[in-house]
């Protein structure tokens, strides 16, 4: 008889996050099977209504379940209900710097009417440096936590409403994208390899036109030969014709 694998038994694990008062429970068999464990949750309900998705990183710390925040995202059918008629939007995606963190910011503004591009450029500018200014004082949790209270978004359009009244303005995408030395180090090294490749695509470009080069020069070369064996041709032709 084959002897059956012990069956773990599962329960549910508390994850707790100082980011929300949601609670957390996973299923697992053990706290140490959700170590690094990524957890989406929906705080639809607690923001009444404005749909974000959080997503947290589970860490074991002192034998407790911590989730810690990597990213917000609003959703994008909250985004289309605010769309309305004869008004214009601005978009913008950057990376900037928190006091530990670098992170990836995407905007979404929403004029209350037609504007001209001028206008949604110097929308996008303002609202980028002030950003930069503002997270460069503060961590990434306590951005998250503004994020999630609209804090930074009236400080935004009160901002812009010297540029141009706002219908909305909202942080559409707030993402964790490692530490500065991290990140510093991924740019660095995609540098390399983009210079390498370019290096590498000289080098191809400069011999493929050494190749078209040689290949012309044969054909010279050719077309001269077959020139000459057609005047020897027609000198032995002309002295054949003056013989008789």
């Amino acid at each position: 008889m084959v002897k059956k694998g012990k069956i773990q038994k599962k329960s549910f694990f508390e994850v707790g996050s100082d980011i929300t008062a949601a609670k957390i429970n996973l299923y697992a068999s053990s706290a140490e099977e959700l170590d690094g464990k990524i957890v989406k949750i929906d705080l639809t309900r607690s923001l009444r209504g404005k749909s974000i998705e959080l997503r947290l990183k589970v860490k074991m710390d002192n034998k407790e379940l911590i989730g810690e925040p990597i990213s917000l995202e609003l959703a994008g059918s909250y985004i289309r209900r605010a769309f309305r008629k004869g008004a214009d939007y601005v978009e913008d995606s950057f990376i900037s710097d928190c006091k530990d963190v670098k992170v990836l910011i995407k905007l979404f503004i929403l004029t209350r009417n037609k504007v001209s591009r001028a206008v949604r450029r110097r929308i996008r500018v303002v609202a980028k440096d002030h950003l930069i200014g503002y997270l460069k004082t503060r961590a990434a949790k306590e951005i998250f936590t503004e994020i999630m209270t609209n804090k930074i978004q009236k400080e935004i359009s009160l901002k812009l409403k010297k540029v141009y009244p706002l219908a909305m303005c909202e942080i559409r995408v707030f993402e964790i994208l490692g530490h500065k030395d991290e990140v510093k180090d991924e740019q660095k090294f995609a540098e390399e390899k983009k210079d390498a490749n370019a290096e590498s695509k000289a080098e191809y470009l400069k011999e493929k036109d050494e190749k078209k080069e040689k290949v012309k020069e044969d054909e010279k070369k050719d077309k001269a030969s077959k020139e000459r064996k057609e005047e020897k041709k027609n000198l032995k032709k002309e002295k054949a014709e003056k013989k008789e």
